[in-house]
């Protein structure tokens, strides 16, 4: 191996810790906005979050939670599956307790339904490692 391609391959180590550190944090940061979003909103902007920026806040730490998982090497389609199905149970148990229920919250548990049935069946799916057939 020639210098040029130990570089490239020291670069890309380097590249994937930075990778794994942001991807730790982001779904750490998520899963703190999961549980206490109230103290994360203290923390970070200086005031407690209340009313309805609560389930704003947990939706939002769901989605840090996927975004790093799908930051991890090869794990795109299961971030996006996390971030669906998570979606689809916080968002039917906000409607099912029925304090914030807007007119599209049950139609966007049914979009999650579906995305998470359709993401759910493509994870499933045998993988072809066959480039041309």
């Amino acid at each position: 191996m020639n210098q040029i391609e130990r570089a490239k391959g020291l670069e890309k180590d380097a590249m994937n810790k930075v990778l794994f550190l942001a991807a730790v944090s982001e779904a750490a940061t998520g899963l703190s906005l999961l549980i206490v979003p109230s103290l994360v909103g203290r923390l970070l902007l200086g005031s407690g979050l209340t009313g309805v920026s609560i389930p704003v806040a947990r939706v939002a730490g769901i989605a840090l939670i996927a975004l790093g998982i799908a930051c991890l090497p090869g794990l795109a389609l299961v971030g996006m599956l996390t971030y669906s199905a998570l979606a689809t149970a916080y968002l039917a148990y906000i409607a099912i307790c029925g304090e914030w229920v807007g007119p599209l919250l049950w139609p966007a548990v049914i979009l999650h339904v579906v995305l998470t049935a359709l993401l759910t069946r493509q994870r499933l799916k045998p993988q072809n490692n066959h480039a041309s057939e």
